[in-house]
């Protein structure tokens, strides 16, 4: 059998839920690209309808981001699973008014255009709440509904540099760097499901109404950034880019095996520097006055390195991992995806589950976080071609005739 098969057939099939904790909360996912479609997947994961709106004619830009294998775009698969995907032109007036009846009884609405797009198309929040005042509006931005920077064109990377995210990234006498990933809509994809699930539990349990949640990138990046503002305000110091050293935990570094492998570690707390002093047979540091506690490590954090990485270096990633393991010492050997799939703890964990499709026979993708003991999220399918639940929506459930469909796709309204 390939190796890959051995890897793919180690993780479990996925197993639906029948008892997800979000049944009956109905989201329109109106969003293109990460930072919505993010929102809504971590909801769609628990229970929510999440039925997703694409343009008829270019769908969610995401569908074209690589990963594409054979016409299939893979990232799509992932960040568009357990949703309903249809079809709708909401810049077209008779788009705009199929929304305004899509939208009736639902509670959530997310959307993640610039500031205006909305209310040019007459579906703003004055429109939305006319219709149902329990409605909730996540508006996701790159800098917010309000302020000077609210028309600039924003994005994860953008955000990431706003927030001051991206200057911490890098060696000292480098540049800055980016994550290389977009870190900051998918932080802000998690404060969006966070902030709708803040506001359902106002309107239901507290006998208030829908409101407008206005979530910034860079705002959602900054938050991230947690002690940096009142460092600066109190201190006046700029947290500046330390390379793989962490600025205030010494020693922390990332360290290079004797068989070309990485391992990191930071001792944050003085008992998991013991463990570490005692596993590389240097207990006498444990009383040195340079690193007797974590401030003069820090003063002294070139040497202190420089020690934990000479005795790496000269051992292999397998048996640092089990000299480490065996005092008890905090620390990950860096993966890719190759060693995760391998891994011990992820299948154990059913980190990944193998999900049917109709594309791709089968995929393996991350399981729902976190785990719930008594309503459990699943993966109960991936990402669906364009269109696909438009007869089932604007036909069984909005009681669109065929014909009326057929109008409605020929005028490239769906």
């Amino acid at each position: 059998m390939p190796e890959y098969v051995k890897e793919h057939y180690d993780f479990p099939l996925t197993q639906k839920s029948e008892n997800k904790p979000l049944k009956g909360v109905r989201v329109i996912d109106a969003g293109n690209m990460v930072a919505a479609p993010f929102a809504t997947v971590l909801l769609a994961d628990f229970g929510a309808d999440v039925i997703k709106i694409e343009h008829p004619k270019y769908g969610d830009g995401q569908r074209k981001l690589e990963p594409i294998m054979n016409g299939i775009p893979l990232w799509w698969k992932a960040v568009a699973r357990n949703k309903r995907c249809i079809t709708l032109d909401l810049g077209k007036p008779e788009g705009a008014e199929i929304f305004k009846q899509l939208i009736k009884g639902k509670d959530v609405i997310v959307e993640n255009y610039r500031p205006g797009t909305f209310e040019k198309w007459g579906i703003g929040p004055d429109t939305i709440r006319g219709i149902d005042p329990r409605i909730i509006l996540l508006r996701i931005s790159g800098f917010g509904q309000t302020g000077p920077y609210k028309n600039r064109a924003g994005f994860g990377r953008v955000a990431e540099a706003m927030s001051g995210l991206t200057n911490l990234i890098g060696e000292p006498d480098g540049p800055p760097m980016s994550p290389g990933y977009p870190l900051g809509d998918l932080i802000a994809g998690i404060f969006g499901s966070l902030s709708i699930m803040m506001a359902l539990y106002h309107r239901d349990l507290h006998g208030g109404q829908g409101q407008v949640i206005d979530l910034g990138l860079f705002e959602a990046v900054f938050r991230f950034l947690d002690f940096d503002p009142i460092q600066y305000d109190q201190m006046k110091t700029v947290h500046m880019r330390t390379g793989n050293r962490v600025a205030y935990v010494a020693p922390s570094s990332m360290f290079k095996t004797k068989d070309g492998k990485y391992l990191t570690l930071a001792a944050s707390t003085q008992n998991v520097w013991e463990r570490l002093a005692d596993a590389i047979g240097r207990k006498d540091l444990i009383t040195d006055p340079k690193f007797i506690d974590n401030p003069a490590r820090v003063e002294n954090s070139v040497e202190c390195n420089g020690i934990v990485g000479a005795w790496i270096g000269e051992h292999t990633r397998d048996e640092v991992i089990e000299h480490f393991d065996k005092f008890g010492v905090a620390y990950s050997a860096v993966f890719d995806m190759e060693d995760a799939f391998r891994d011990l703890q992820y299948r154990a964990r059913a980190a990944m589950v193998r999900v049917p499709d109709p594309d791709l026979g089968e995929a393996v993708v991350q399981n729902v976080v976190p785990k719930f003991s008594a309503t459990p999220g699943s993966v109960d399918f991936l990402g669906s071609k364009m269109g696909a639940h438009n007869e089932e929506i604007y036909g069984k459930e909005l009681g669109l005739s065929k014909e009326r469909l057929k109008e409605l796709k020929d005028a490239g309204v769906i």
